[in-house]
């Protein structure tokens, strides 16, 4: 239905198991986020300006970090060749964007291999002095707990993130979700910094680091936490995840109606920057290889996109879809002709019937379901064949 609905972001998170279901499971699971330090902000703005007035910055500038990040991944293959990849954009409460990225490779990511993408310890300060930079002032979480109650991860006295995690002198596979990164104690050689939390001192160790890819955080010089995705069962709630769609929160005493398109204009609420990313029509969600819908619906029973002038002519004349056009085709060519074999499924406006044809003296059988698909896939491909071609003259 409308963009952002509901419907609108299980389709998405749909598509994403398209994904799964033919290539696999993800390989990395990367949350990159916006930071108002970035240089190209700072430089852009007017004394006495900060981010938080010039979200029209904000946004073009992350537009284009996104995009040197994705042409990173995808073109200069940091992390091999890229079979396929998808992200979403999301705002946080206090509006700066972040972007949820899944990514399959063409070679999986062995175990061995965690620890060459994957850190989630602190670096050395004299051997990556640049690094340890980054990692110090984007990649630690919190803290929160005792030290600091009122952080907005803390859910019934509990970190929701589940930190301060584990300390671990190996990285761990086999678990359900992310498995255990290394992260070594200070007793094995684990690095702390001290940090100031409400006017104290405290010391930070490796289990308080967000997991995150070294070269990436380099580069981009902002939070970006990378995930391996080694479970299977994790698989449905990062696709979901990935396509949540915004947050929403309404409350009322009268009966509700079900008027979808009412409930999500009252519940939603959008902060500046995600306005003026709608404003200048940046797109929301990305994803290669295009998934393709081919439609299965009963007669007169396709999806109509209609406005107040011409609801009437969609109604009389609804539009053609992959599965009524599939039909017409084989009408065109005398389809059922040219097929001389016994018996067989077809579908039929959505339902399954037996049926057969009689040519001469032979009795035929109209179509194998699996061939009905790849005309779908035929006739979906000579359409978009034809809206190429009339765009382009």
């Amino acid at each position: 239905t409308y963009i952002g609905s509901p419907r609108h972001m299980h389709e998405y998170a749909q598509n994403a198991m398209t994904y799964v279901r033919h290539y696999g499971r993800p390989d990395l699971f990367i949350t990159f986020t916006c930071n108002p330090k970035w240089i190209e902000i700072v430089q852009m703005l007017l004394p006495g300006q900060t981010s938080s007035d010039r979200h029209d910055i904000t946004a073009r500038v992350f537009k284009q970090k996104i995009r040197s990040l994705m042409n990173y991944i995808v073109k200069q293959h940091v992390f091999g060749d890229t079979r396929c990849w998808m992200y979403s954009i999301e705002w946080q409460k206090r509006g700066l964007p972040h972007a949820h990225i899944l990514i399959w490779l063409v070679e999986k990511i062995r175990p061995d291999q965690i620890d060459d993408i994957i850190n989630a310890e602190i670096v050395d300060p004299e051997i990556d002095p640049d690094l340890h930079d980054v990692v110090v002032m984007n990649m630690i979480h919190g803290p929160c707990g005792a030290i600091n109650p009122q952080s907005p991860c803390m859910v019934d006295g509990k970190c929701s993130k589940r930190y301060p995690r584990k300390f671990t002198t190996e990285t761990i596979t086999g678990t359900d979700g992310y498995p255990l990164y290394r992260r070594r104690s200070p007793d094995d050689n684990g690095r702390t910094v001290t940090k100031k939390v409400k006017g104290n001192d405290f010391v930070v160790d490796n289990s308080w680091i967000v997991p995150y890819s070294p070269l990436l955080s380099k580069t981009f010089k902002t939070h970006c936490n990378v995930e391996y995705c080694n479970s299977v069962k994790s698989i449905k709630y990062i696709c979901k995840y990935v396509t949540k769609g915004s947050d929403m929160a309404v409350f009322g005493i009268q009966n509700s109606d079900n008027d979808e398109i009412r409930r999500y204009q009252i519940g939603r609420y959008v902060n500046c920057n995600e306005a003026i990313w709608r404003i200048f029509s940046f797109s929301i969600h990305e994803r290669h290889p295009t998934v393709v819908h081919l439609a299965v619906h009963l007669e007169n029973g396709q999806r109509v996109h209609f406005n107040a002038s011409n609801i009437i002519q969609r109604a009389e004349t609804p539009p053609a879809t992959t599965l009524t056009g599939f039909w017409q085709f084989a009408k065109a060519i005398h389809l059922h002709k040219r097929c001389f074999t016994r018996r067989c499924h077809v579908i039929t406006l959505g339902t399954l019937h037996q049926r057969n044809f009689n040519v001469g003296s032979k009795a035929v059988r109209f179509l194998d379901i699996r061939v009905c698909i790849l005309l779908m896939l035929l006739v979906v491909f000579i359409q978009f064949t034809q809206k190429t071609m009339n765009a382009s003259i």
